[in-house]
């Protein structure tokens, strides 16, 4: 069955790009309302952002949203990826602010948030996305593709020159708590240059300062306390990459393979899924399809430890 949450829950702190402090809220909302971002520092006019695959404008550092309107959220990834790891179906997201608070720059404050407040069970049935055809889209060096599954399973392969980072993989059944288990407390990852630039040019102004992001320098961690997993980096795309299909407005049973994609190419994969014939169908899941998606079962003491 649909779920929601049971009360609503507050975080607070700056925007990773912005520099803006802002308070996100998640309140309970009823079954087929989806996800809903509402912008209450807002007067007037549409506050209203739906979190969805069409209303996204391609930016290279982050997910960001935008309404009819033309009123934009931004850096939504993280709390996408843990509502849907939580298994977490309808929300409206109150935010005071025009970019998501980074916090740790992981999902885990998210996830713990979400657990401690639980999960309420609506009388409405499931409804995900079945893929049906294999879809691959391409940005030079970098693929995305989406193909038949069971399930659904993310494939994702990272190549970097620097030597503390290098080339890593992973993959994953997103079932059974192994988002919560594996991926959730996985931190957003840069190298110094990079911080350095888009510091220059006003931008990275709430974070990137080693309490939630992972800063790399060739071969060093300059975050204080090192890496939370070995193989951080792929851990967080791959969380990323959770975030980034939630925005298909329901579950997704697939396959996710990533190869060096972001942001921009996830969501050109399901602009792409959906614009093809016959690629998908929203199916009402049975018992059986319902235990096998993210969220389903995760226990408390699966969680990391971390902020």
């Amino acid at each position: 069955m649909q779920t929601t949450i049971k009360s609503p829950i507050s975080f607070s702190g700056y925007g990773l790009h912005s520099g803006h402090k802002a308070t996100v809220t998640i309140r309970p909302a009823s079954a087929e309302h989806g996800i809903w971002f509402s912008r209450s520092d807002v007067a007037v006019g549409d506050r209203l952002i739906p979190a969805r695959w069409d209303c996204v404008v391609r930016s290279p550092l982050c997910t960001k949203l935008q309404n009819a309107s033309g009123l934009q959220v931004s850096t939504v990834e993280h709390l996408m990826a843990a509502l849907a790891g939580c298994g977490l179906h309808n929300a409206l997201i109150e935010i005071d602010g025009p970019e998501v608070p980074i916090l740790d720059g992981s999902a885990a404050p998210f996830v713990r948030g979400i657990m401690q407040r639980g999960l309420r069970t609506l009388n409405a049935p499931i409804r995900a996305f079945e893929v049906l055809k294999e879809i691959t889209v391409t940005d030079g060096e970098a693929t995305a593709t989406l193909g038949p599954a069971d399930t659904l399973r993310i494939d994702f392969q990272i190549d970097f020159e620097d030597a503390a980072i290098g080339h890593q993989e992973k993959s994953l059944v997103m079932n059974n708590g192994s988002f919560a288990r594996e991926l959730c407390d996985s931190r957003t990852f840069c190298r110094q240059a990079d911080v350095d630039a888009m510091r220059a040019n006003g931008l990275a102004l709430g974070g990137t300062s080693g309490e939630n992001a992972v800063v790399f320098e060739g071969d060093r961690v300059l975050s204080p306390g090192g890496l939370r997993h070995r193989d951080e980096p792929v851990r967080h795309k791959m969380l990323d990459a959770l975030g980034d299909l939630a925005l298909a407005g329901a579950p997704m049973i697939g396959h996710y393979t990533g190869v060096r994609a972001g942001h921009s190419l996830t969501n050109t994969l399901l602009r792409t899924l959906f614009a093809t014939p016959g690629a998908v169908r929203m199916i009402v899941c049975d018992k059986h399809t319902a235990s096998s998606l993210p969220g389903y079962g995760l226990a408390w003491d699966e969680i990391p430890a971390v902020a």
